[in-house]
């Protein structure tokens, strides 16, 4: 039974992932669909931008947590395996797995967020140091610009320089979390393309942490 936790841990990473906390807050709380709303995908920043800053920090939180999670069941469910190899391959299925999720979510029709917090809760609980450096650039960048995009796909840009820059230094140690990163982050990049043409051409939406930006679409 034991050797069924390694495809069980990528099943609940999954599951997980695809928890689309933005649109069941929408609709219990406000009975308003949020994908109908704002940019239409499921983040912590349309969230913020369509119900209010409060909301969106949960929907941050939550999402944040949902990465964390994913790592943290992989691990003890192999664990309990007398597998002696695959732990760092799994570990980093996992976090694909939740990662995807949460950008195609199986309960919104394969559509969801950006996967930026997930991102971050993954690869927080499997490199801190690096994410923690990510993290305050993507802070300064946001609070310096006002915007969420650029601030995300830089972050995610440099995650996967310093994550280079370690494999070299370690002798490519850890070979699935390199993947993972170089993988993540290309999806990052590949989500935020309208965000990008819009930056070039000076139509990106800065945000305001203070107060509620859109209102429903017609």
């Amino acid at each position: 039974m034991s050797q069924l936790f390694p495809y069980l841990s990528l099943v609940i990473a999954y599951l997980l992932g695809s928890l689309p906390t933005s649109y069941l807050i929408g609709r219990i709380f406000f009975g308003a669909d949020i994908r109908a709303m704002g940019s239409g995908n499921t983040g912590a920043t349309n969230a913020l931008r369509t119900f209010g800053p409060k909301v969106g920090a949960i929907v941050l939180i939550i999402d944040v947590l949902k990465g964390v999670a994913a790592i943290l069941i992989a691990r003890y469910l192999m664990r309990q395996t007398s597998m002696g190899y695959g732990f760092n391959l799994i570990e980093s299925l996992s976090g694909l797995f939740v990662i995807i999720g949460h950008v195609y979510s199986v309960w919104l029709r394969f559509k969801g967020g950006k996967g930026v917090a997930t991102a971050a809760g993954v690869f927080f609980t499997l490199m801190p140091l690096p994410v923690i450096f990510c993290l305050i650039l993507f802070s300064y960048i946001v609070y310096t610009t006002k915007y969420v995009s650029l601030g995300s796909v830089l972050a995610a840009g440099s995650l996967l320089i310093i994550e280079l820059g370690s494999q070299l230094i370690m002798k490519f140690h850890n070979l699935p979390r390199l993947f993972l990163v170089l993988i993540i982050a290309a999806l990052i990049i590949y989500r935020h393309v309208s965000n990008i043409k819009r930056l070039l051409n000076g139509s990106e939406n800065k945000i305001n942490f203070r107060e509620k930006q859109v209102q429903e679409n017609q």
